[in-house]
């Protein structure tokens, strides 16, 4: 299995520190917003990557860290009058939530960061006592000169940096380079070796990936903003604070964009998971993103998911057959292909073609094709469960029906039964309309001898 490791810009054969034992840690939410397209993008890539090396047999443990302390948390707090913990809280419960219908497995270890303070002190105390890092008056900052390979992850020359560089107002710090790793805070801090404060971004995801994974871990990935200052500053704190290497593999998958432009809430052009998924379905967003290769930007436009959810639609309208459990999926020409793509970096578009292939030869009835397509499918997170209607898309369904119609149904139950009725007495008129207008608004209806089934598209 090869990986593109940002470290070296080479693709690289993936080798765990530890046998069979893969160690994986993955940037997680500053909870106090919905989640976009952009985070879907990020955790539906490292989703797969998760799915594939434990599809593999590797014994993964999976960390994704949730920050619950930051600047944007509090200021919304103040904002709403409410405690930093509220408002962390209730943005963790809705960005959970999107996850979950995404279907996006849960990592084995989430950490809180409020949660990990006592390993975030430890390990600046380090930094201190070795001479990387400076107390300033209730504020601790690193000295990035002391670090020699700082720059290389992002591939920028200190000189360069430097001239970007500049102190804000109430710094005090040595040189304008260095960062914060701890940050005087009064009204909002917690207790400390250097006074009342609260950690720096970049600390957090040090301590956390120590406290749970070592010293020394496999994967470190997140989204290609991550590069710097994020993923540059963890290098060098954890470098310098344990005396050895952080991260063998570092993975970063591209952006998502509309117009050409990074989807972000600061620009203001981002679309929610949640308002998302009120037009597609879990299926179709995870499509859309694995189209493409995770290390190039996704531009996103309406057109594309609705190709998307073509794709997907065909894909998981095979004709199904039972399962074969005793099927050994490693003897099959399909297995060998879809692992040959999945190990070059990940390539979830040559593995899509595989799919579609198999989709294929499951329609022509070809001897365990869909026992095949269900299995290498669902390692992409794919689910072949029709989708649930809401009641709001039952209500507004019935409806519409009732406009057509003329009538007025209160319920899809009292609209089946008239339907029933007029099939009974061959009004096939009355019948058809009623089946057509739900087809307009993607359910379909499904008659058989034990009733009618409401199903989407």
């Amino acid at each position: 299995m090869k990986l593109h490791n940002s470290y070296t810009n080479t693709v690289e054969e993936f080798t765990p520190i530890d046998g069979n034992k893969v160690k994986m840690y993955v940037c997680g939410p500053t909870v106090y917003d919905f989640a976009h397209l952009g985070h879907a993008r990020c955790y539906i890539t490292w989703d797969i990557l998760y799915r594939y090396l434990k599809f593999k047999g590797y014994d993964v443990t999976y960390c994704r860290n949730v920050t619950d302390v930051d600047d944007k948390i509090l200021k919304k707090a103040e904002k709403e009058n409410k405690t930093p913990e509220e408002v962390s809280q209730y943005w963790y419960k809705q960005f959970e939530n999107s996850m979950k219908a995404l279907n996006t497995l849960k990592p084995d270890v989430e950490p809180f960061a409020t949660k990990t303070l006592g390993e975030m002190i430890s390990i600046v105390k380090d930094l201190i006592k070795n001479g990387y890092a400076y107390e300033a008056n209730g504020d601790v900052y690193f000295r990035v000169k002391k670090f020699d390979k700082y720059g290389y992850l992002s591939k920028q020359p200190i000189d360069q940096l430097e001239s970007g560089a500049r102190i804000e107002v109430g710094d005090m710090k040595e040189d304008p380079l260095d960062f914060a790793l701890w940050k005087r805070d009064e009204k909002f801090g917690y207790n400390s070796p250097w006074g009342v404060g609260r950690p720096g971004w970049h600390i957090e995801c040090s301590a956390m990936s120590r406290k749970y994974l070592g010293k020394t871990i496999d994967i470190h990935a997140g989204g290609a903003d991550l590069i710097f200052p994020h993923h540059e500053n963890e290098i060098a704190q954890s470098e310098c604070a344990n005396g050895c290497k952080f991260v063998n593999y570092w993975l970063h998958n591209g952006f998502v964009t509309i117009n050409k432009e990074k989807m972000s809430k600061s620009l203001g052009n981002f679309l929610t998971i949640d308002d998302l998924l009120k037009k597609y379905d879990a299926n179709t967003i995870r499509f859309f993103i694995l189209t493409n290769h995770y290390r190039m930007p996704v531009e996103f436009s309406d057109e594309a998911l609705s190709s998307a959810q073509a794709g997907v639609k065909r894909m998981l309208n095979a004709k199904q057959t039972k399962i074969n459990e005793d099927l050994d999926l490693t003897t099959t020409v399909e297995y060998k292909q879809f692992v040959e793509a999945m190990d070059e970096d990940l390539n979830t578009s040559k593995a899509l073609a595989v799919l579609f292939d198999l989709t294929s030869k499951a329609n022509k009835d070809e001897k365990d094709a869909f026992t095949i397509l269900f299995k290498l499918a669902s390692v992409l997170g794919f689910s072949f469960e029709k989708a649930q209607l809401s009641e709001e898309e039952l209500t507004n369904a019935v409806q519409k029906v009732s406009e057509v119609l003329g009538e007025n149904f209160a319920s899809m139950d009292e609209l089946l039964a008239f339907r029933k009725k007029a099939r009974e007495e061959k009004n096939w008129d009355i019948a058809d309309k009623i089946r057509l207008t739900l087809d307009g608004l993607g359910i379909v209806l499904k008659d058989s001898k034990d009733g009618t089934v409401v199903e989407t598209k």
